[in-house]
């Protein structure tokens, strides 16, 4: 039986559901025998599409059926898959072997490297991955549409590229003629190469030797040279056709000529780019490519009761006008612009798009039998809304999947890399011990008590680096209670965790390279979880996976630096998508723009319709310029728009469609997606909203009523207040009682953050630890004054940024407190005592306070001195009764408070040292009072008095009395933040 005389050519309009309507013409034309079906083939582009066309054969067999082989073209192991097809084949010249994806990966990476170095570009081995990774996307392009890589040395475009895309198309002339003298070396060849030359060998078979059954090519719009032969060959069979998705055959020939591509220029040679963004570009450079034009194919007469109407292919063709053409929109009548059926809903944010479209798949469910499907390439949407659906027990069958490096097993593997390329800095040690599969088991509460002890004490500036920084960290030191019981928590857990993970910063101090370094990372990411990291189908995805990676390492670039190893294996685990063992909801779907590819539902929500998101950003090419790329005649960069256009144009044609986007992305501002412009300026007036869903988002999680938040003003019993208060409490008492509250009654003290800065807090403290080493020295010396400021420096938990820029203000101002101590010894004045802690019965209760300094003066009262690192507090806030530390401090010595001072001493000197910058030095005196009044300034002698007063009406109003810890009392300079989330502030502040 000889060829056709015609090709065999069909298209199943958009309106259509493919999958239905192609099973409803198969079983038509070879239904009837059984046997006949089952020798039959069915040639489909991925997996998804494979199993669509099955649950239709399902639905429609009515019992029992024999199915065709269903073949997935874009199946790695064609030959396999094509079977008996292909046995007779190559006997003689057999088909060389692929080289293995992750060997292939790890290679190039290693030449790109090796290129670079030579050319003196120093990469690390995630630069050279990510590097090797586009080479081989360049190969296989240049495979794929049959151009030899061999033409790149025959560019002669020098003089129009820039410098950078000289040196690439140097490096990648390089590249192309190692890589093909190595797979010669290794008799293998690349996987694309290997599909091309197994996709000739089946043509010629079927050239030859047609197959028994039928054979079917259905829904494949690449237009690969080697795939385009094939689909002709089949086209022609006696036996065989070739069914296309959504060819447009409402556009008039003027319209499908605009596409292109198009005749090179008879003068320059040159032809104008084609418009690869158009949906239909790639199924009419297919036709262009079989020989064939629009005209031969037929439309498929088949439909289904999931089909929608007519018109809609024809408005969908409207709406995909090329650019020059879209002026017809305006002289469309009303039925050609109709989109009845197709609803949108635009809101604010990503998070109500979410619970308005599980609101919309939730209602779908309540027609029996009423399938929908939400196609998105937006995964955080996708994830976002299987998280709705859950609400109501709803498991959606999500075939998207999610990436290794963002399941438990990648993201543990991910961290051992960052705390030991961090040298276990203490964000990243926190991460690795708090890993949920770390000590997974019966240990796992006992393991995270440790951990929390852990947080708490690395809260505040960040230790010295590798564990041994934290060994040191836990030894007993002169701390207060609480601190002292921590540290002593954290000793009985630290060996245990010091015994897990010490041999990791060992094995990778002694990992030479990348293969060293991944059997360091496999095995104690193993024992850290106890194994449970391989566990469950993402630990056997990831097994898997770092098997390949740590097989092909040793041919994989060179990795010394261990900073770029978190980089790079999570570039690795990023590529694998692991999905779902077993599928969700037999009626509800939630699929990427790859999967949802032939598949239509009753209803189909195309989310994420935001530029960007859908269409994708064109990803740059590395290697080629798109000036190269057209030279050559390799696609241009455009041309994944043009699928992402034709995959939406598809989901318009589901009975009914809604389409949603978000104003507002992940980061920032959205612009409208291309394709909702299109359709709402053709619509005009017949654009049709679907508010109801985000009503019934705001609805559904909206209380009844709302108790509107009061001002906080707890009352606690007399017996509950304290007796005892700090002289650094009392203007939080008097500003801001609640947080005296909160801070001493309820006893919550704020945390520092884990590896924080060394803020004014710790500045503090470390000044002070100087000045009282030094004046207890006893010398006064201020060179060793000096040389102690230096040495905190010298210490190796000190951030570099802080001894780079704090450091030479600090030996200024310490110079200048040596020079004033020198200048108020010759005049008589001696310090009595430093960091002193002083007490004292006082209207009622007890009054405590640490000074800073105390000082004998000439006619021998006290003064007392305040180290300040900022700028001291104002005269006027003190007048008016707050920052009154000194003045109490000050009532503490006159009660004979202070050992060193004595009893019944008299106050005269309240001085704060700044070691700020005041006129272009660093380091001034300030006194908040004066002798004379002077200024606006209390008188000193009353200063004591003045606070006495302010001291005695607090006690009185809260600690003796029954006044309630109001929240913001004096919120002007209430400047504490640290309790504003406990009392709601928000919620009340002005309102009330």
């Amino acid at each position: 039986m000889g060829d056709r005389t015609r090709p065999s050519l069909y298209s199943i309009p958009a309106h259509r559901a493919f999958a239905d309507a192609l099973v409803a013409g198969l079983l038509a034309r070879y239904g009837k025998d059984q046997m006949r079906l089952a020798q039959g083939m069915v040639l489909l582009p991925n997996n998804r599409a494979i199993r669509a066309v099955g649950d239709a054969f399902v639905r429609q067999s009515g019992g029992g059926l024999l199915l065709p082989r269903l073949v997935p073209l874009g199946d790695p192991e064609l030959g396999e898959q094509v079977g008996g097809a292909l046995d007779p084949l190559g006997e003689d010249d057999p088909v060389p072997p692929a080289i293995a994806p992750m060997r292939r990966r790890m290679m190039l990476a290693r030449m790109v490297q090796e290129e670079g170095v030579r050319q003196g570009r120093e990469m690390d081995g995630a630069q050279a991955m990510k590097l090797g990774d586009a080479l081989g996307t360049v190969l296989d392009q240049l495979h794929i549409e049959r151009i030899a890589p061999s033409r790149l040395n025959d560019l002669a475009l020098s003089e129009e590229l820039s410098a950078h895309w000289q040196r690439s198309l140097s490096l990648l002339s390089i590249l192309v003629t190692r890589w093909p003298a190595e797979l010669e070396r290794l008799g293998m060849i690349d996987m694309s190469d290997r599909r091309n030359r197994l996709f000739d060998r089946l043509s010629a078979r079927w050239r030859d030797t047609p197959p028994p059954g039928f054979v079917t090519a259905a829904g494949i719009s690449t237009a690969a040279p080697a795939i385009a032969g094939l689909l002709r060959r089949i086209s022609m069979l006696p036996q065989g056709q070739l069914v296309f998705a959504g060819l447009d055959q409402d556009m008039d020939e003027a319209a499908w000529d605009v596409i292109g591509p198009f005749d090179p220029d008879p003068v320059t040679g040159r032809a104008p780019p084609p418009h690869e963004s158009h949906p239909q570009f790639n199924i009419k450079h297919m036709l262009g490519r079989m020989g064939m034009t629009r005209d031969d194919v037929m439309t498929w007469r088949w439909g289904s009761e999931h089909d929608a109407r007519a018109v809609r292919g024809r408005n969908i063709s409207n709406a995909m006008l090329p650019p020059r053409l879209t002026g017809r929109w305006r002289d469309l009548k009303t039925a050609d612009r109709s989109l009845a059926g197709v609803e949108a809903l635009e809101v604010a944010t990503p998070g109500q798009e979410a619970q308005a479209i599980a609101i919309a798949l939730r209602e779908a469910m309540e027609t029996p039998g009423r399938t929908a499907a939400l196609v998105t390439p937006d995964r955080q949407l996708g994830v976002r809304v299987s998280a709705h659906l859950r609400r109501w027990g709803i498991e959606a069958d999500d075939s998207g999947g999610q990436a290794l490096s963002r399941l438990p097993p990648g993201t543990l593997l991910i961290a051992l890399a960052q705390a030991v390329a961090e040298r276990f800095a203490p964000v990243a040690l926190l991460t690795l011990l708090k890993h949920p599969l770390v000590m997974r088991g019966d240990q796992r509460m006992v393991w995270l008590d440790g951990v929390r002890a852990l947080d708490l004490l690395l809260r505040g500036p960040r230790p010295q680096a590798g564990l041994k920084g934290v060994d040191l960290l836990v030894e007993p030191r002169g701390d207060d209670d609480r601190q002292r019981d921590l540290r002593a928590r954290v000793r009985t857990w630290w060996p245990w965790a010091r015994e897990l993970i010490g041999p990791l910063e060992q094995a990778f101090a002694a990992a030479p390279d990348f293969a060293a370094q991944l059997g360091a990372l496999r095995e104690h990411a193993g024992l850290l979880s106890n194994q449970s990291i391989w566990a469950g189908h993402h630990g056997h995805a990831a097994a898997s996976l770092f098997e390949n990676i740590e097989g092909a390492a040793a041919e994989g670039p060179r990795q010394a630096d261990i900073r770029a190893l978190p980089e790079l294996l999570e570039h690795l685990l990023g590529d694998l998508l692991v999905r779902p063992q077993q599928g969700g909801h037999p009626r509800i779907a939630i699929l990427g723009l790859v999967e949802a590819r032939l598949v239509q539902a009753d209803l189909m929500i195309l989310a994420g319709l935001n530029e960007g998101t859908w269409p994708g950003l064109p990803a740059p090419d590395p290697w080629l310029a798109p000036r190269i790329r057209r030279e050559l005649g390799l696609p241009g960069v455009e041309a994944r728009i043009g699928s992402a256009a034709h995959d939406f144009a598809s989901g318009l044609g589901a009975p009914a469609v809604l389409i949603t986007r978000s104003r507002r992305g992940s980061g920032g501002p959205a612009v409208a997606s291309r394709f909702w412009l299109r359709l709402k300026a053709m619509a005009g007036p017949q654009w049709c909203s679907a508010p109801r869903y985000l009503d019934f988002a705001h609805a559904i999680d909206r209380p009844h009523s709302y108790l509107r938040a009061q001002r906080p003003a707890p009352s606690p019993p007399l017996a509950a207040r304290p007796r005892r208060v700090a002289v650094t409490e009392v203007d939080r008492l008097k500003a801001d009682p609640y947080a005296f509250y909160a801070r001493r009654i309820l006893r919550l003290a704020p945390l520092d953050t884990v590896d924080a800065d060394a803020g004014p807090a710790w500045r503090g403290t470390s000044v002070h630890e100087i000045l009282q080493h030094w004046a207890e020295g006893g010398v006064l010396d201020p060179a060793d004054l000096e040389r102690r400021a230096r040495a905190m420096f010298e210490q190796p938990d000190v951030h570099p940024l802080l001894r780079a820029l704090w450091q030479p203000r600090l030996v200024e101002a310490v110079r200048w407190i040596a020079d004033e101590v020198a200048a108020d010894q010759a005049a008589g004045r001696r310090i009595l005592a430093v960091e002193q802690d002083g007490q004292a019965d006082i209207a009622g209760v007890t009054l405590m306070g640490k000074a800073d300094r105390l000082d004998r003066l000439p006619d021998g009262s006290i003064g007392i001195v305040d180290y300040k690192t900022g700028k001291p507090p104002s005269g006027a806030q003190v007048k008016a009764g707050f920052s009154l530390q000194l003045g109490l401090l000050g009532l503490i010595a006159e009660h004979g408070g202070f050992p060193a001072a004595g009893a019944g001493g008299i106050a005269g000197s309240f001085e704060y040292w700044s070691l700020a910058k005041k006129e272009d030095a660093f380091g001034y005196r300030e006194s908040p009072v004066d002798p004379g009044g002077k200024r606006g300034k209390l008188v000193t002698a009353d200063f004591t008095a003045h606070a006495f007063s302010h001291f005695e009406q607090a006690v009185a109003s809260w600690l003796l009395g029954s006044e309630p810890f109001r929240a913001q009392v004096n919120p002007e300079v209430a400047s504490y933040g640290d309790y504003d989330q406990l009392m709601r502030l928000e919620e009340w502040y002005g309102r009330d």
